[in-house]
């Protein structure tokens, strides 16, 4: 994944390498059909029913909102992650997407 060629908020850009940093070059997929400039969905390449949809519209500079997607829909959790740092969003994607 590169980075840089994305067209999406800086404060995303920065996650994603951190991410790339930490786990590999194709350890994440980009779900493309997310077309906000301030939002991305990341998964497994294997296993795309997981996912984390990370967006940086509604938080205050520096800050994450995180919803989290299962294959079971109705287990989704959406709207309870707001307002996190660079951090807490990591552990939330390390525990959901790695663990």
């Amino acid at each position: 994944m590169n980075v840089w060629a994305i067209e999406k908020d800086m404060s995303l850009k920065l996650l994603l390498l951190e991410l790339v940093q930490r786990y590999g070059e194709n350890t994440l997929a980009l779900n493309n059909q997310e077309q906000h400039f301030q939002a991305i969905d990341i998964s497994k390449p294997e296993y795309t029913k997981l996912s984390a949809y990370v967006f940086t519209f509604g938080q205050n500079t520096g800050r994450y909102g995180i919803d989290l997607r299962y294959p079971i829909s109705a287990h989704n959790i959406v709207g309870e992650n707001e307002g996190l740092s660079l951090d807490q969003t990591i552990e939330i994607i390390a525990i959901h997407l790695f663990s």
